[in-house]
């Protein structure tokens, strides 16, 4: 166990009530902040990580650390991956479907028709073929994947998300929340479910979601057109880092002030470990608020015509420009959450089943919203990362919780299939150009070993120099483990 972290695993003497951190205490302050589903203890503490860093001697990364940064591009639905990653050419059409092979930059290795873009770029890819897990349920798949820990029905929001677990050991960087999901609204249901959550860590660990409240959270009851533009202009920029009306910053900087100097009157009778959290969070929480570098890490306005077009005027792709813009401003883990939307339905749980509105799954995938312009939105994303330099130090993870049946059922769609999908991984000391396992001739079952979200999450924390057996406590002091098994997946780095 690294040096320092012993001291957390051990300690017990103050119960962190999630209703007691200080983003709740913030909330009550009227005109001082809104912050909304900020988690201001997600984003603003430094953690436990940090500490043990600064006890080692090295403030700036974890030890061994392939990675500064993860942008997880969470497809949350369960993405076809006879379709995309891994085409069955010889296989029966009823399996297949009808989309072309296409080649890669990698020989002998071929994608679905869909993704053209990201063939091109193959070479930089780590593909992971024999992704299997023993789940067809959404919620306690996504649970799973999202964690990396299994998980019951009663225990869905008891685990904390990857990013959740981050943010508690490495804290926040150049003023940004350490976990930030970009827009952090998709939910599966109906009824929905918010399964971005920060579990046993407590709330100030859950992500800072820049969509804020879904206006419509339960994508399966909208009014969704046949065949919606997949051309779309989301504001991405967080509601939260606006000031309240009628509050200037010189108002905010000089109540700020008269808090700091109350504070440290109290500090003097008061150095309890949650007093100094409610300080520091409250001191983020003012950056936030008036730091204009923080505010243009949000703003996509400053990119140029060129760079938005090449990855796509979409939702996806406005979500992937955000995540560089954030990561190359200091982020450490930000998830692009696509999957379950009012304007195009269950993105990628393409049953075709009555009401969805789908056509058959070849043409589905086809559309500029489905795998076309996922394809190429990613392409965008791992490009702009090695032009500016950012990928070797990124880790890129696409990732859905299950691939889709490999027969094509009877009204044209692909069902649950957690045995056999497909996954990959860019940057952050990954092996480029790289086909980690594969499936059989119909993609029904892994023909090499298995890896499930256990050995994802275990890969994602070796990137960033996070030891697999490492214990944090939780609200109550109790050390519990971040994985409970799992491993690397061999061959990634």
């Amino acid at each position: 166990m690294p040096s320092g972290l012993g001291e957390e695993v051990r300690m017990s003497r103050f119960p962190m009530n999630p209703d007691l951190l200080p983003c709740a205490a913030l909330l009550s302050r009227r005109d001082v902040l809104r912050v909304g589903p900020l988690s201001l203890g997600a984003s603003l503490l430094p953690s436990a990580w940090a500490r043990a860093m600064e006890t080692s001697g090295n403030a700036k990364a974890a030890p061994h650390a392939k990675a500064d940064s993860v942008i997880f591009l969470w497809m949350g639905g369960g993405v076809t991956h006879i379709d995309s990653f891994d085409p069955k050419p010889h296989a029966p059409e009823e399996i297949r479907g009808t989309l072309a092979t296409i080649s890669t930059s990698l020989p002998g290795v071929h994608f679905g028709e869909p993704m053209s873009q990201l063939a091109r770029i193959a070479d930089e890819l780590c593909l992971v073929r024999s992704f299997s897990h023993d789940s067809n349920d959404h919620l306690l798949s996504q649970a799973y994947t999202l964690s990396g820990k299994k998980v019951t029905l009663a225990q869905l929001y008891a685990e904390p998300n990857l990013g959740s677990v981050v943010s508690r050991l490495n804290g926040p960087r150049n003023g940004l929340p350490s976990y930030i999901a970009v827009p952090g609204i998709t939910r599966p249901g109906p009824p929905p479910y918010n399964l971005f959550v920060s579990g046993w860590l407590g709330n100030g660990y859950a992500p800072f979601c820049v969509g804020g409240v879904p206006e419509q959270p339960d994508f399966s009851v909208s009014t969704k057109l046949l065949n919606p533009s997949p051309e779309a202009h989301e504001d991405l920029s967080p509601k939260d880092l606006m000031p309240l009306e009628g509050l200037s910053a010189t108002r905010l900087n000089s109540r700020i002030s008269l808090r700091q100097q109350l504070d440290d009157a109290r500090r003097q009778l008061d150095q309890t470990m949650q007093s100094i959290a409610q300080q520091r969070q409250y001191e983020g929480a003012a950056h936030l608020l008036t730091s204009p570098a923080v505010r243009a890490a949000f703003d996509l306005s400053q990119e140029s015509p060129k760079l938005i077009a090449d990855y796509g005027q979409t939702k996806i792709g406005q979500r992937c420009l955000l995540a560089r813009r954030l990561v190359e401003s200091g982020a450490r883990f930000v998830m692009v959450d696509y999957g379950y939307d009012a304007d195009y339905g269950n993105l990628w749980d393409n049953h075709n089943a009555a009401g969805q509105n789908f056509p058959h799954i070849s043409d589905m995938c086809r559309r500029g919203y489905h795998l076309a312009g996922t394809d190429r939105a990613c392409a965008a994303l791992i490009r702009d990362l090695k032009d500016r330099r950012l990928l070797e130090r990124t880790l890129v993870v696409f990732l859905t919780e299950f691939g889709r049946t490999p027969k094509i059922n009877a009204t044209g769609g692909r069902d649950h299939w957690g045995m056999c999908g497909s996954i990959f991984f860019a940057g952050g000391g990954t092996k480029a150009g790289h086909v980690i396992g594969g499936s059989d001739e119909q993609g029904a079952w892994p023909t090499s070993q298995p890896w499930g979200p256990a050995d994802i999450a275990a890969t994602v924390y070796e990137a960033l120099g996070i030891p697999h057996d490492l214990r944090l406590p939780d609200q109550f002091g109790r050390p519990l483990p971040i994985l409970e098994h799992g491993q690397t997946i061999t061959g990634v780095f």
